[in-house]
């Protein structure tokens, strides 16, 4: 009979649970409600909102694994840092510690971005690379970092902040271009199908300090193409791959700095087609399946399982 390992991540706007075994990921997944026309949502909704849906993202994973879990991995913030903190994640860890008691498994507990950086690997075939330094690009609605990672004596990937986007984040960017264009919010899928529908040559400098990027005046841009009537393929297609632009400045700033290191890309942005296209054929980089891109609960099935391997060696 199998063992399982539960997976837990309640970000801002998806609700996920992933059940590991015998290095099989399955997943369920409910994102939570935007009101249309909003940016976002408040994270006192965020929170009731999970607290709905855990149950029923849950529920047919317990039901798969039959009581046979062997522990359980939750993300609790957003970062690894002392200070990173968003009352979102207080549903999943509440849930968490509730069933690992319950069931009386290990519970372990890990950041949304080293989650994201496991579910990227584990997707991309590359879980080696936790032994060892790489470059890891993590690109969201909530983040634009690149980050160094290194593992710790257990392999958990450690990060330090390399560089960054120093006002808005490309997420945010592809967001607010597409309310301008009419899109409902998450407007990712939407920016990428009316983007593909335009070939033209995007002309744009990355706004660059040194390794960091500015993003802020793609938006300004973006803006000021729908004040002169642009096509809305033709906006949709500057706007990503501005951000494009932007991330292979900071790529190339990095390998000079740090070396050749393996480059990762995860976030939900980073599922994006034409991204991930020009940003392989540059770097040769890692990206994860849409699935294990966006939002997830696979990251944190993955390490709570490499952990548990971990102290039983």
């Amino acid at each position: 009979m199998p063992e399982y390992v539960l997976g837990i991540d309640t970000s801002n706007y998806t609700t996920s649970g992933a059940l590991l075994s015998e290095g099989q990921v399955q997943q369920s997944k409910m994102p939570l409600p935007v009101k249309e026309g909003e940016r976002g949502i408040r994270q006192s909704d965020a929170v009731f909102h999970h607290v709905r849906q855990l149950p029923l993202v849950l529920a047919p994973l317990l039901e798969r694994s039959a009581g046979k879990i062997s522990s359980i991995g939750v993300s609790v913030s957003p970062r690894s840092a002392p200070d990173s903190y968003m009352p979102c994640f207080l549903a999943g860890k509440s849930c968490a510690q509730t069933l690992a008691a319950a069931l009386r498994v290990p519970l372990v507990c890990f950041s949304h971005q080293q989650g994201h950086l496991a579910a990227a690997l584990y997707s991309a075939g590359k879980l080696e690379l936790l032994s060892k330094p790489f470059l890891a690009f993590h690109v969201s609605g909530g983040t634009t970092e690149a980050l160094l990672v290194t593992p710790d004596q257990q392999g958990m990937p450690q990060t330090r902040l390399a560089a960054c986007s120093l006002d808005l984040k490309a997420g945010q960017a592809v967001d607010r271009v597409g309310l301008m264009l009419g899109f409902s919010f998450p407007c990712g899928p939407a920016m990428e199908q009316e983007a593909l529908k335009w070939n033209g040559k995007v002309l744009y400098r990355p706004a660059m300090k040194g390794s960091d990027c500015s993003l802020s005046g793609i938006e300004n841009k973006c803006a000021a193409m729908c004040r002169e009537g642009r096509a809305p393929a033709e906006i949709a297609r500057f706007c990503l791959e501005a951000i494009c632009l932007s991330l292979a400045a900071m790529c190339r700033e990095l390998q000079k700095e740090y070396g050749p290191l393996p480059v990762l890309f995860s976030g939900g942005v980073c599922s994006n087609s034409l991204l991930r296209e020009k940003l392989t054929e540059e770097f040769h980089g890692y990206f994860a399946a849409p699935e294990f891109s966006s939002d997830n609960a696979a990251g944190a099935a993955v390490l709570a399982e490499r952990r548990q391997r971990a102290c039983k060696s």
